[in-house]
């Protein structure tokens, strides 16, 4: 997305980078001020409340500067880049000092603004922004700029307005505008609670500035007409975290994937009437067949594992209870039942927990199922998972067991019906066939949507899942 702003620098603003997400956070920039970019040239990557995605830049051009430093969240449609192009790349590595215009820059042509909503990198982003690009200083004339720099000066120094007939204060933007301010500014009046439209501007160009914040929250009444803005008390900030002792305590700021899965959990928790039914089981059968499948040339250099043929009992035991496979629409107060099965597994990163899905799972080979999610594993891994492989998953599997753990009460991922934990696989000694001994046993616990399925599917499902793995050829006798 990117916005003209004089005949020769384009800013580049944060695109919709899928799924209409709101805001995005800049991990890493790779450009600096001055240098040459390209057009599909890669200038920094974001992470979404869903993954690490790298934006290119659409032009050719000089990098005229970097609106955030990287770890600043920035809006959707908030422009990040500014980039020389054309004539203006020579001059953005050469700064030189406009000279007034013999024209006023209200008489300058402006770029027709589209209508609707404008093409992103991913989709459809957010409608054009009104927002009006500031005059250049420049323009203005240069007898009025020094009456109201006197004006100002005087009035810092405790004089009150030099000259009654030059106003002293700019008016407020009209309702079509967007109040013109610095990020650091937005984010002082967003804490203070303070809308921007209705603060009085007092900077140059009409720019909003802290004191000018400041101001908006101050008590009016006691205050002279006359009054230095310096003698005006400031509201009180925002109460700082109680203090502590960084030797003993570390605090970690809650963004990108970690804010969005902690807003997605209390969500589902709170949403769903979750059960959770367990069962523990002899998997020595499964784990045997897990050797030979390794030992299989149709197997070479795919990852063969436990979970491997616990997806495929999953997706079994869904076959022979397929309205287990469903969702909630709580707008038509209808239950979706799915005809297609996409297979989350759930994935812990350095940036949080995802839960990427295997796409029509149900209707993958065991061969294709284990390089589907080999995969899967390995672009989670390395941070490289789109923000579309996560989205449209059916059921979910968490393999706690990879902890050590036994099992756990797993929440749903928010619009599926039910999930499936795995616990870890340990020697145990159970009776087998009237004799106690050592065997391969694990534990699964399946929690799902009470409103959607009821105690006698949910334990079918979780049963079938048991059976195939206490008996894999199930996996043949039942397809």
């Amino acid at each position: 997305m990117t916005t003209m702003t004089d005949s020769s620098v384009r800013e580049f603003k944060m695109p919709d980078v899928g799924e209409g997400l709101t805001e995005a956070e800049i991990l890493k920039w790779y450009v600096e001020p001055g240098d040459t970019v390209t057009d599909g040239q890669v200038v920094c990557e974001v992470e979404t409340a869903k993954a690490a995605v790298e934006l290119p830049i659409p032009y050719d051009g000089v990098v005229r500067a970097l609106h955030f430093p990287e770890g600043s969240t920035v809006d959707v449609g908030t422009s990040i880049i500014a980039v020389g192009v054309g004539d203006g790349a020579a001059a953005a590595a050469e700064p030189v000092q406009e000279a007034v215009a013999d024209t006023p820059a209200t008489t300058e042509a402006e770029e027709p603004k589209p209508e609707g909503r404008q093409p992103v990198l991913v989709g459809y982003g957010v409608s054009t922004s009104s927002t009006r690009r500031r005059p250049r200083k420049g323009a203005k004339d240069p007898a009025a700029a020094q009456e109201v720099s006197a004006a100002i000066q005087a009035e810092m120094n405790g004089h009150g307005p030099a000259t009654p007939a030059t106003p002293a204060t700019p008016a407020a933007p009209s309702a079509g505008d967007r109040p013109l301010a610095k990020p650091p500014v937005r984010k002082l009046a967003k804490d203070l609670g303070v809308d921007l439209a209705t603060v009085v501007p007092s900077g140059p160009d009409g720019v909003i500035t802290r004191e000018d914040v400041h101001a908006a929250v101050a008590p009016a009444p006691g205050e002279a007409p006359g009054a230095a803005p310096a003698a005006v008390a400031p509201a009180p900030s925002p109460a700082a975290p109680a203090s502590y002792d960084t030797a003993r305590e570390t605090r970690v700021p809650v963004k990108g994937v970690r804010r969005a899965t902690a807003a997605a959990m209390v969500g589902s928790a709170f949403t769903a009437p979750h059960v959770t039914e367990f069962v523990t089981v002899d998997v020595t059968r499964t784990m045997k067949l897990v050797e030979e499948l390794k030992q299989d040339k149709e197997y070479t250099g795919l990852r063969v594992n436990p979970l491997l043929l616990i997806c495929k009992a999953l997706l079994v035991a869904i076959r022979r209870n397929p309205e287990v496979n469903a969702s909630w629409d709580e707008a038509a107060q209808e239950i979706v039942v799915k005809h297609y099965v996409n297979l989350g597994i759930a994935a812990a990163t350095p940036r949080g927990l995802i839960v990427p899905n295997i796409k029509d799972a149900q209707a993958q080979t065991l061969p294709q199922l284990a390089g589907s999610l080999g995969e899967l594993v390995s672009t989670a891994r390395e941070g490289r998972t789109s923000p579309a492989a996560m989205q449209g998953g059916t059921v979910t599997i968490t393999n706690v067991g990879v902890f050590g753990v036994d099992t756990g009460t797993p929440i749903l991922n928010p619009g599926e019906s039910a999930i499936l934990a795995v616990g870890a696989i340990k020697l145990q000694p159970w009776v087998h066939k009237g004799k106690v001994k050592p065997r391969q046993v694990t534990t699964l616990a399946l929690s799902f949507d009470h409103r959607l399925v009821d105690g006698e599917l949910g334990s079918k499902v979780l049963a079938d899942v048991a059976a195939v793995l206490e008996q894999p050829k199930r996996l043949i006798s039942w397809a």
